[in-house]
């Protein structure tokens, strides 16, 4: 049987942002699994909640300024968030290593905050049902903002060698930029859970 190419389709990218790239559907996928684990975590707290006669259980609500501070990083981080999406898109090199070791620190930022906001919590995690649930969404999101840094410190290193030239990486660090405004949003909701429904 002949064969006879129909087009040559070599000159095409082999990468993309946004929808048309296929790890952005992987991304995607990861954050559903994750908002997954979060919405159980967060119904579990309000099935608990419903059940107890006085919320939180055995202890004051939490100290808000850990917590808060947190909040200001995450929010703050977007600005810089975005423009790293932006220039990746246009390819920029130069912004591109500026905005990811900016992105670098304000992943590690919160972090740094977080040793101070378990004991904030006012209780330990094998106290009561109250105090393990607290204790699990505040780790859950740790562990989320750790994937997160880790990937961008690596991102970071990457875009400084050859590999940071090649145009999938600047692919990459679009959907990392993604990734972080989940873990931004999620923040949002799991603080106005943890800190302010005590108070209600």
């Amino acid at each position: 049987m002949k064969q006879r190419p129909v087009a040559d389709v070599s000159h095409l990218p082999t990468y993309d942002f946004g929808a048309a790239s296929p790890m952005w559907w992987g991304t995607l996928a990861f954050i559903a699994l994750e908002a997954t684990g979060f919405a159980l975590g967060i119904g579990t707290y309000f099935y608990l909640a419903v059940l107890a006669t006085h919320w939180p259980i055995g202890a004051p609500a939490p100290d808000l300024l850990p917590g808060t501070a947190i909040l200001i990083i995450l929010l703050a981080s977007l600005i810089p968030n975005h423009l790293v999406e932006l220039w990746a898109r246009r390819q920029d090199l130069v912004k591109v290593r500026i905005g990811i070791i900016v992105m670098s620190i304000a992943g590690i930022l919160p972090l740094i905050v977080r040793v101070w906001e378990f004991p904030a919590l006012r209780i330990t995690w094998d106290q009561n049902a109250y105090g393990s649930i607290v204790w699990f969404l505040l780790g859950l999101h740790t562990s989320h903002l750790l994937t997160d840094v880790g990937d961008t410190i690596v991102l970071a290193v990457l875009m400084f060698t050859q590999q940071g030239k090649a145009g999938r990486r600047f692919s990459d660090v679009s959907d990392n930029a993604f990734y972080w405004d989940f873990v931004v949003v999620s923040w949002i909701v799991l603080y106005l859970v943890i800190y302010w429904f005590p108070r209600m």
